[in-house]
């Protein structure tokens, strides 16, 4: 390689940026030790702007385009390098591009809940959260005041920033819009707008931002808050709660009912239960207490080749013994009982059975 092609091969001649990440507010094109040609192409591509910086100062910008570059399209730089005539030698500038189209996806939150005097419930504490885009408005100010000589700019490295000053703009809208806390949800998206210029006030001219769009998600409350907004809104769908609690006992005696393998404790419940009810439903007529129903039958399991079947009531027992399907030595058991036992020796049924005649005497 010869020296001609040597020093050609450290001049700049094309000056692109293509944007693979989605989240780069501004990036520097590299220039190490070498110079931009007279005459390089300079391509800029939409939702792009490039910055000329010349030993610390920002010279020309350009917007999305192609072009050549030369003394009449880099008035500022020519300014400041001194060319009166023209140049034909190469020259040195940062080059800095700068996104302008929106970055989305960016979220925002308060990191601590806002305290807050509400007409409902007085002191309150609440936390909110919510997307946002961002853009960059002008470039002069982003590069002076946030990117300096970052080679890479990413917006996470704002983000913090961005997300402390929606919460405090939030904290600040809510106190003023006397909205109260369960209004919250009906107004996010008149507030979100209002909370969008609130936040681009203090973004503005001072950082060189944009903030196109901001919602607001969710405004939410403390757990121990919704846990008692929860009981409250239960006990509004209950109404009356002395009728809600005669239902209650209702099902109660219907499982009982339902429950007769639950033997004597069943029952007793059951009982219970249903006298509490009769003297609730009593006092709430204005008479006197009713009487308590009469106690449940008793029910009955028969062993059946080595099963037990049941439940039989007593009368389908006794039925069945005078049909002489059950023997005086079939087993049967019921709660009043200590364990399976022959039927003949149930109080209840042993009646039931006719004794056998006794054997006839020998004939003589």
């Amino acid at each position: 390689m010869g020296l001609l092609d040597k020093l050609r091969g450290e001049l700049i001649d094309i000056i692109e940026w293509v944007d693979d990440s989605r989240h780069t507010l501004a990036w520097r094109f590299p220039r190490y030790q070498n110079e931009i040609k007279n005459g390089a192409q300079l391509i800029v591509r939409p939702g792009q702007m490039a910055v000329f910086v010349h030993r610390g100062e920002i010279a020309d910008t350009f917007e999305p385009g192609h072009f050549e570059l030369k003394t009449d399209n880099l008035p500022i730089l020519g300014t400041l390098q001194g060319w009166k005539y023209g140049f034909n030698s190469p020259f040195r500038a940062e080059v800095y591009f700068v996104t302008t189209r929106q970055i989305t996806d960016l979220k925002w939150g308060t990191p601590n809940p806002i305290m807050l005097r509400d007409a409902d419930f007085g002191p309150i504490r609440l936390r909110a959260f919510g997307t946002y885009t961002l853009k960059a408005q002008d470039p002069k100010i982003l590069l002076k005041e946030l990117i300096g000589t970052d080679s890479s700019f990413q917006v996470d490295e704002i983000n913090e920033l961005m997300r402390s000053i929606i919460s405090s703009a939030f904290a600040d809208l809510v106190a003023k819009s006397k909205i109260s806390a369960l209004d919250l949800s009906a107004n996010y998206r008149e507030l979100g707008e209002q909370l969008r210029k609130a936040a681009l006030e203090r973004v503005d001219d001072e950082y060189g931002l944009d903030i196109p769009l901001l919602n607001i998600v969710n405004v939410s409350f403390p757990e121990e808050v919704e846990r008692a907004l929860d009981t409250r809104t239960s006990m509004g769908v209950v109404g009356d709660v002395a009728k809600y609690q005669q239902f209650q006992m209702g099902k109660a005696i219907l499982e009982a009912a339902q429950n007769p393998a639950g033997g004597g404790a069943a029952e007793g419940l059951g009982l219970g239960v249903g006298m509490a009810m009769a003297n609730r439903m009593g006092q709430a007529s204005g008479g006197a207490p009713m009487a308590p129903p009469p106690p449940p039958q008793t029910v009955w399991h028969v062993a059946v080749n080595g099963q037990s079947q049941g439940p039989y009531g007593t009368e389908q027992l006794i039925q069945a013994v005078q049909a002489g399907q059950v023997s005086p030595q079939t087993l049967v058991w019921s709660p009043t009982l200590s364990g399976w036992t022959a039927a003949s020796q149930v109080p209840q049924l042993s009646g039931y059975f006719a004794p056998s005649p006794p054997p006839l005497p020998p004939s003589p």
